[in-house]
């Protein structure tokens, strides 16, 4: 047995690709914002995560050749030895400043954050609790818990989740793990039911804030905001990819766990810290996003529009919610990726999602929108959508 002989089977990308409908690893030659290059097209690009547009703004550029210059392109080393920059620890005290925490500790990319944190934290004989549909990078932690007893309930269900968690132990330790927005669904957790059960069963509330920072709440901080529940979360999670525009991610909390993981988690320790170019850039976008509010409220006009629009145009557009991430349900694999390529070579580019990254027979186009989208790329959007969709039978 050839422990390659998998990889030797593995034909669907193959078949896809010579079928002209391979929707992933297309390389962009040009990236605008709101306007790409991409394999030889200009196209409206509404499958980026940068929500608020800031990886063009001329500020948070410059901020990045700064620090290139003065500290070069690299730390060449863990922040646990050689790696960490008087940048890393300026950010994590904005950082728990942004959220109110005591303490902030970042890593070199948000699946790192939630895996190391995660994995730390929980002990053998503690008790997780995680929706069916958190990220991936959530699950990763959780599996790597040596020991811990492992509950899912059913997606957003806060009576999936209290039928589980009622049947714990009274006296274990007990985390929920939450998406405060659920990136395929583009749904908000619903995060006053869940800290009630939470407060019911003593148990600690773990928040991933991905896709709600710089989206949600009056001030950006996410969902908790959103629901005014911020003293009610014991830690969150986010990513700097998204709205911040630059890569990495953090766990914020109380400051005795923020040591504890500080000195515990691999992924941490064993990695090299994020870049000064970096690091940088969320300092000057984290700055732009308390002093300019406009950028989030911009981007939640855009969001209810496009909801409004897809939903009066016939699509199905699941369960999203006051967020920029709508889902297309389309069901089959195959229509889903007719449906990508035809947007494509219409000028639009957005992701093709297939399983396992929603269930079987759930296929979506996900779209995701920018508050640097003019008036009129979201009109050509919706016109290109519903000409696809209607040559294709889908509305």
């Amino acid at each position: 047995m050839d422990i390659f002989e998998k990889c030797y089977k593995f034909t669907r990308a193959k078949e896809t690709i010579e079928a002209g409908i391979y929707p992933y690893f297309v390389p962009l030659s040009g990236n605008d914002g709101p306007v790409v290059q991409m394999d030889g097209h200009e196209v409206i690009m509404v499958g980026s995560n940068n929500y608020l547009g800031l990886t063009h703004d001329p500020r948070v550029v410059e901020a990045a050749i700064e620090a290139t210059r003065k500290y070069g392109t690299s730390c060449s080393g863990s922040r646990f030895l050689n790696g960490t920059l008087d940048l890393h620890i300026e950010l994590e005290s904005r950082i728990s400043e942004f959220y109110n925490r005591e303490a902030a500790l970042i890593f070199s990319t948000g699946y790192m954050s939630n895996l190391g944190s995660i994995a730390t934290l929980v002990d053998r004989n503690d008790c997780i609790l995680i929706d069916k549909s958190d990220h991936a990078s959530i699950y990763a932690g959780v599996l790597s818990a040596s020991g811990a007893r492992i509950k899912r309930y059913l997606h957003n269900d806060m009576k999936s989740l209290e039928k589980v968690i009622a049947e714990l132990p009274d006296d274990s330790a007990k985390i929920i793990i939450s998406d405060g927005v659920f990136s395929m669904e583009g749904d908000i957790v619903k995060l006053d039911e869940l800290v009630k059960v939470a407060k019911k069963y003593h148990a600690r509330v773990y928040l991933d804030e991905a896709h709600g920072l710089g989206v949600l709440g009056e001030h950006g901080r996410g969902s908790a905001e959103y629901f005014g529940l911020e003293a009610d979360i014991d830690l969150i999670m986010s990513t700097f990819s998204k709205s911040l525009a630059s890569l990495g991610g953090f766990l914020t909390g109380p400051q005795a766990v923020i040591d504890y993981i500080k000195h515990k988690a691999s992924p941490l320790i064993f990695s090299a810290a994020p870049t000064p170019a970096a690091t940088a850039t969320v300092i000057k976008t984290l700055e732009i996003i308390q002093n300019e509010p406009e950028h989030t409220q911009r981007l939640q006009v855009i969001s209810q529009k496009m909801r409004k629009e897809f939903k009066s145009l016939g699509f199905n557009i699941g369960v999203s919610k006051d967020t920029p991430i709508i889902p297309i349900y389309i069901g089959d694999d195959e229509k889903t990726f007719l449906f990508w390529r035809r947007l494509f070579d219409n000028g639009v580019f957005a992701n093709a999602v297939i399983s396992p990254a929603v269930p079987p027979d759930e296929a979506l186009i996900r779209t995701s929108f920018m508050s640097t989208h003019s008036d009129d790329h979201l009109e050509k959007v919706l016109t290109i959508f519903e000409k696809v969709a209607k040559e294709l039978g889908i509305i």
